[in-house]
């Protein structure tokens, strides 16, 4: 199965958001509440993409995997930020990478690492029961540095930070 990379514009906010959501489901379901992909929630990824887009910043990589003109997967890099931003391993950290589950094992997730973030160092938080995830970024360099959180809106996943 071939894929293509691109940089996406505002007009694929809409694909965007709903493939942030659909991969969520497909990786998390087990793991979040029944009521987690409510329609605020869903609304939520769609405001947040089109300000991401709407909003361009040279500090921030976005790209996007098409196959056939559909949306496949998406990588999100940029400056890393929390509450201890001078306690970040990192400057520059792995927001987001999720490729539809059906395009799985194509190569698509590695060429968005490679496209946004390259081998440079940097810091993500990976949910510790997505074993295909940790998987994929410990191939890739990175490594569990100690430190999680887990979101009160969904207590069960726990996020561990890696860092390369």
């Amino acid at each position: 199965m071939s894929f293509t990379l691109r940089e996406p514009t505002l007009s694929d906010a809409s694909d965007i958001a709903a493939l942030h959501v659909r991969t969520w489901r497909e990786a998390y379901s087990h793991l979040l509440p029944e009521d987690f992909f409510s329609e605020e929630h869903i609304q939520s990824r769609h405001r947040m993409w089109n300000h991401i887009l709407s909003n361009p910043n040279e500090e921030w990589s976005i790209r996007i995997a098409e196959n056939d003109e559909e949306i496949i997967g998406f990588a999100h890099v940029g400056p890393s930020f929390g509450p201890e931003v001078e306690t970040l391993p990192r400057d520059r950290q792995v927001f987001s990478i999720y490729v539809a589950s059906k395009h799985y094992g194509t190569g698509a997730g590695q060429a968005l690492l490679d496209a946004t973030s390259g081998r440079s160092p940097a810091m993500l938080w990976v949910a510790k029961d997505n074993p295909r995830a940790v998987a994929f970024y410990l191939r890739n360099g990175f490594q569990f540095d100690g430190t999680e959180q887990t979101d009160p809106g969904a207590p069960k996943i726990v996020d561990a930070r890696m860092v390369r």
